[in-house]
């Protein structure tokens, strides 16, 4: 059953479904079914008994029902606790509620960045360009030895004995005490 109520809004009844190109200048709640595509100068509202899967462009949108397919709206696009949507959302202001089901992606638009509003997507940050580290320059043995000669070495600290490698080969091993 389809309905107009005196406040200008279209009911499509539970018991109803629209299958083809749906146009209008009213308000439109939704507890049946609609295929196909949707466009309103006004508000589409889903209620929970009710599935659409069409292509939607509103002026607004509130989905308390199922929706498949993408939604324009000039001006935003709700999804209750009761929502489910499977498609994409053009819209400046979402509102995505917790417990609603959305699978999709959202554009909300160009922002002006002159105007000091932020911008819609924070550019990443610059990848710095591999550069492998530099190697140490060998120093030449004059050095060494005039390094060694300005700073005097530190004793080393005792520590455990080095491990002996057990294998094929076998070695003599000169430990000489003091």
């Amino acid at each position: 059953m389809t309905v107009a109520t005196t406040d200008g809004t279209t009911i499509i009844g539970e018991s109803i479904l629209i299958s083809g190109s749906l146009n209008g200048d009213e308000d439109l709640t939704v507890r049946g079914r609609v295929e196909g595509t949707l466009t309103l100068t006004k508000t589409l509202v889903v209620e929970p008994t009710g599935i659409v899967k069409a292509e939607v462009q509103v002026k607004n949108c509130v989905i308390a029902g199922v929706v498949v397919g993408n939604v324009t709206a000039p001006e935003s696009v709700e999804i209750t606790k009761e929502g489910r949507m499977v498609g994409d959302i053009a819209a400046p202001r979402v509102i995505i509620v917790d417990g609603a089901s959305f699978r999709g992606r959202i554009d909300m638009g160009e922002v002006d960045v002159e105007s000091g509003a932020a911008p819609r997507r924070a550019a990443a940050p610059a990848r710095p360009a591999f550069r492998p580290a530099a190697r140490p320059a060998l120093a030449k043995p004059e050095a060494k030895k005039a390094e060694e000669k300005a700073a005097p070495a530190a004793p080393k600290p005792p520590g455990p004995p080095a491990p002996v490698a057990m294998g094929a080969v076998k070695r003599k091993v000169i430990v000489k005490r003091r």
